[in-house]
């Protein structure tokens, strides 16, 4: 008597049948596409300042707006053909664990804090106190050398935009001393 391997039917075709798509990621082709769109939108309404830039003002944000729609559009159609992602498979991430609310509502109070403190107080104590804060919102619990190392970001920053980019950031309350 001989038996032939049992070969499991396929499920009859429906809703279940075809592949996954993950539509969630639909969204994001959605945002990435809004976002080419409003760039490119904004890139050609740029003037160019000068004459003797071949380029002018408007080639980086074309190229940028240009290449984040078509990246929506391989997104949409590698997510429509049922391409999913691999899960990630680091060691220091538990995929069943639930996200901590607590530190990503304390990093958003600090974001949101800069972003009401930076003209008042200005960037080396509003950017200070916005690495400083993430530092232990993320749980680092080396208070006074944290706190250095923030005053001293922020200052490099400061002057990393000013000296080397041209561009002022507030002082604030600073103004004149910095």
């Amino acid at each position: 008597m001989s038996t032939a391997p049992s070969v499991a039917q396929p499920a009859a075709a429906g809703p279940a049948a075809g592949p996954r798509r993950d539509l969630a990621q639909v969204g994001v082709c959605a945002f990435l596409l809004v976002l080419g769109v409003v760039v490119t939108v904004q890139a050609l309404e740029l003037t160019n300042q000068t004459s003797i830039d071949p380029l002018g003002a408007r080639a980086v944000p074309l190229v940028v707006g240009i290449a984040l729609v078509v990246l929506a559009v391989v997104l949409l159609v590698a997510v429509l053909r049922g391409s999913r992602p691999e899960q990630e498979a680091g060691e220091d991430v538990d995929l069943q664990q639930r996200m901590d609310l607590r530190t990503v509502l304390l990093l958003v109070g600090v974001f949101a804090a800069n972003i009401a403190l930076i003209d008042l107080l200005g960037w080396v104590i509003s950017g200070s106190l916005l690495f400083y804060g993430s530092v232990i919102a993320l749980g680092s619990r080396h208070f006074v050398r944290d706190l250095a190392v923030a005053v001293v970001m922020a200052l490099v920053t400061f002057y990393g935009f000013a000296i080397g980019l041209g561009v002022g950031l507030p002082a604030g309350i600073l103004q004149g001393i910095l």
